[in-house]
């Protein structure tokens, strides 16, 4: 919004759906300054991009309540980048960049915060981190989840299974 770039770290973001592909996030109460909140419901556009374990340290700086007019890149040693024309900057040599249309927000009263629903557009996924069968392994890239407001954890694939079906003899019992 206004040509300044912003950036911000989010833990609460969750698949919702597959067709279309949306995700959600939370947005704690806007009583105080939220920068992303606004300049996505200024633009209509947004990206995520996934921590990785390299750059925990200045992910986690752009949850500080900077004033609108001061971007998050400037302050921290993340890079943006712009891809496919589009509005929002991207985190450059974030592995996974999710180009982000807002579709509507929801309002839960009973703690005052808003689940932000947006659709996915485009998403860049790095090619080293994509198993034969489409799978994205994470792993690879040192990908981060985030455990409360301020820890930091990076997980190992411990191992795959199939889709489950319900076991066939106790499926015939019923």
């Amino acid at each position: 919004k206004d040509n300044i770039e912003n950036v911000a770290v989010f833990s609460s973001v969750t698949h919702v759906g597959s067709n279309p592909p949306l995700l959600g996030f939370f947005c704690r109460p806007t009583t105080v300054l939220r920068n992303t909140y606004e300049n996505i419901k200024a633009t209509g556009v947004y990206t995520i991009n996934h921590i990785h374990k390299s750059i925990i340290e200045d992910a986690h700086h752009t949850s500080a309540k900077y004033d609108a007019n001061i971007s998050e890149f400037e302050v921290t040693n993340l890079n943006s980048e712009y891809k496919n024309d589009g509005f929002a900057p991207f985190v450059k040599d974030a592995p996974v960049q999710l180009q982000m249309k807002f579709v509507k927000e929801y309002f839960i009263k009973e703690n005052d915060t808003i689940l932000v629903l947006g659709e996915i557009e485009n998403l860049f996924i790095n090619d080293n981190l994509l198993e034969n069968d489409g799978f994205v392994n994470l792993a690879k890239a040192d990908v981060a989840t985030i455990n409360g407001l301020d820890a930091y954890a990076i997980p190992s694939l411990e191992k795959r299974l199939e889709y489950q079906r319900p076991k066939t003899s106790l499926a015939n019992n019923q």
